[in-house]
Protein backbone atom coordinates (compact mmCIF):
# COMPACT_ATOMS: atom_id res chain seq x y z
CA UNK A 1 0.00 0.00 0.00
CA UNK A 2 1.23 3.05 -1.10
CA UNK A 3 1.53 6.59 1.29
CA UNK A 4 -0.66 9.21 -0.43
CA UNK A 5 1.72 12.99 -0.29
CA UNK A 6 0.68 14.73 2.78
CA UNK A 7 -0.82 18.02 1.58
CA UNK A 8 -0.89 21.12 3.98
CA UNK A 9 -4.62 22.72 2.28
CA UNK A 10 -3.00 26.77 3.37
CA UNK A 11 -0.68 25.27 0.00
CA UNK A 12 -3.78 25.04 -1.61
CA UNK A 13 -4.97 28.47 -0.53
CA UNK A 14 -4.89 31.43 -3.02
CA UNK A 15 -3.87 33.93 -0.17
CA UNK A 16 -0.58 31.10 -0.02
CA UNK A 17 0.25 31.95 -3.67
CA UNK A 18 -0.29 36.24 -3.58
CA UNK A 19 -1.42 38.91 -0.89
CA UNK A 20 -4.64 40.54 -2.00
CA UNK A 21 -5.18 44.44 -0.85
CA UNK A 22 -7.52 44.73 1.40
CA UNK A 23 -9.24 47.81 2.21
CA UNK A 24 -8.30 49.17 5.68
CA UNK A 25 -11.37 49.76 8.31
CA UNK A 26 -12.49 53.21 8.44
CA UNK A 27 -12.13 53.83 12.25
CA UNK A 28 -11.63 56.61 13.90
CA UNK A 29 -8.05 57.32 13.42
CA UNK A 30 -7.00 54.84 11.32
CA UNK A 31 -5.78 56.58 8.35
CA UNK A 32 -3.55 58.97 10.51
CA UNK A 33 -0.02 57.22 9.39
CA UNK A 34 2.38 60.63 9.70
CA UNK A 35 5.19 58.22 11.53
CA UNK A 36 4.50 55.35 8.87
CA UNK A 37 5.03 58.45 6.15
CA UNK A 38 7.80 59.55 8.21
CA UNK A 39 9.47 56.15 8.23
CA UNK A 40 8.86 56.02 4.27
CA UNK A 41 10.84 59.38 3.41
CA UNK A 42 13.24 58.49 5.41
CA UNK A 43 14.08 54.85 3.97
CA UNK A 44 13.77 56.89 0.34
CA UNK A 45 16.50 58.82 0.91
CA UNK A 46 18.30 55.93 2.73
CA UNK A 47 18.43 54.03 -0.16
CA UNK A 48 18.87 56.34 -3.09
CA UNK A 49 22.80 57.22 -4.23
CA UNK A 50 21.98 60.63 -4.13
CA UNK A 51 22.73 62.65 -1.53
CA UNK A 52 20.18 64.41 0.63
CA UNK A 53 21.52 67.71 -1.07
CA UNK A 54 21.32 66.30 -3.97
CA UNK A 55 17.22 65.17 -3.83
CA UNK A 56 16.90 68.59 -2.16
CA UNK A 57 18.55 70.24 -5.53
CA UNK A 58 16.55 68.24 -7.88
CA UNK A 59 13.22 68.58 -5.95
CA UNK A 60 13.90 72.44 -6.61
CA UNK A 61 14.52 71.94 -9.91
CA UNK A 62 11.26 69.88 -10.55
CA UNK A 63 9.01 72.08 -8.38
CA UNK A 64 10.21 75.31 -9.05
CA UNK A 65 10.45 76.31 -5.15
CA UNK A 66 13.52 75.78 -3.19
CA UNK A 67 13.60 72.89 -1.11
CA UNK A 68 16.43 72.52 1.40
CA UNK A 69 18.32 69.49 3.18
CA UNK A 70 16.67 70.90 6.64
CA UNK A 71 13.24 70.72 5.24
CA UNK A 72 14.58 66.73 4.20
CA UNK A 73 15.67 66.22 7.67
CA UNK A 74 12.42 67.77 9.18
CA UNK A 75 10.21 65.88 7.65
CA UNK A 76 11.38 62.83 8.16
CA UNK A 77 12.45 63.43 11.91
CA UNK A 78 9.75 62.30 14.54
CA UNK A 79 10.74 64.80 17.09
CA UNK A 80 9.81 68.10 14.43
CA UNK A 81 6.20 67.43 14.85
CA UNK A 82 4.99 70.67 13.70
CA UNK A 83 7.04 69.91 10.29
CA UNK A 84 4.74 67.50 7.41
CA UNK A 85 5.29 66.94 4.04
CA UNK A 86 3.21 68.87 1.34
CA UNK A 87 1.53 66.25 -0.60
CA UNK A 88 2.09 68.39 -4.08
CA UNK A 89 5.60 67.75 -3.53
CA UNK A 90 5.35 63.58 -3.37
CA UNK A 91 5.93 63.36 -7.58
CA UNK A 92 9.10 65.70 -7.51
CA UNK A 93 10.63 63.20 -4.35
CA UNK A 94 9.85 59.99 -5.90
CA UNK A 95 11.42 60.98 -9.08
CA UNK A 96 14.66 62.72 -6.81
CA UNK A 97 14.87 59.50 -4.95
CA UNK A 98 13.85 56.51 -8.29
CA UNK A 99 10.79 55.54 -5.91
CA UNK A 100 7.31 54.30 -5.74
CA UNK A 101 7.05 54.31 -2.13
CA UNK A 102 4.78 57.35 -1.25
CA UNK A 103 1.99 55.99 -4.11
CA UNK A 104 2.91 52.84 -2.11
CA UNK A 105 2.32 53.66 1.15
CA UNK A 106 -1.08 55.83 -0.14
CA UNK A 107 -1.95 52.72 -2.28
CA UNK A 108 -1.22 50.63 0.82
CA UNK A 109 -3.60 52.49 3.10
CA UNK A 110 -6.51 52.38 0.35
CA UNK A 111 -6.35 48.72 -0.51
CA UNK A 112 -4.38 48.63 -3.63
CA UNK A 113 -1.64 48.47 -5.53
CA UNK A 114 -0.21 50.59 -8.51
CA UNK A 115 1.48 48.91 -11.46
CA UNK A 116 4.43 50.63 -13.49
CA UNK A 117 5.66 50.34 -16.71
CA UNK A 118 4.94 46.67 -18.41
CA UNK A 119 3.28 45.38 -15.65
CA UNK A 120 0.18 47.62 -16.75
CA UNK A 121 0.42 45.94 -20.27
CA UNK A 122 0.60 42.80 -18.38
CA UNK A 123 -2.26 42.82 -16.19
CA UNK A 124 -4.27 44.61 -19.40
CA UNK A 125 -2.96 41.34 -21.18
CA UNK A 126 -4.47 39.39 -18.07
CA UNK A 127 -7.98 41.01 -17.75
CA UNK A 128 -8.30 40.22 -21.76
CA UNK A 129 -7.80 36.72 -21.49
CA UNK A 130 -9.99 36.72 -18.61
CA UNK A 131 -12.86 38.40 -20.77
CA UNK A 132 -12.03 35.77 -23.70
CA UNK A 133 -12.52 33.10 -21.65
CA UNK A 134 -15.80 34.08 -20.51
CA UNK A 135 -17.65 35.05 -23.80
CA UNK A 136 -15.70 31.54 -25.09
CA UNK A 137 -17.65 29.66 -21.54
CA UNK A 138 -21.19 32.08 -22.73
CA UNK A 139 -21.06 31.55 -26.26
CA UNK A 140 -20.84 27.39 -25.29
CA UNK A 141 -23.82 27.82 -23.13
CA UNK A 142 -26.08 29.22 -25.52
CA UNK A 143 -24.45 26.53 -28.51
CA UNK A 144 -25.58 23.67 -25.50
CA UNK A 145 -28.92 25.37 -24.67
CA UNK A 146 -30.10 26.02 -28.47
CA UNK A 147 -28.67 22.44 -29.00
CA UNK A 148 -30.95 20.89 -26.55
CA UNK A 149 -34.37 22.61 -28.55
CA UNK A 150 -33.64 20.83 -31.27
Amino acid sequence: MSKRPFIDERQLALTGLFEIPRKPAETPGALNFSIELRGVLSDALKKTPRSRYEVAARMSELLGVEVTRFQLDSWTAESRDGWRFPFEYAAALEVACETTCLQELLTRKRGSRILVGEDTLKAELGKLELLEAEIRDRRRAIKKHLEGKR
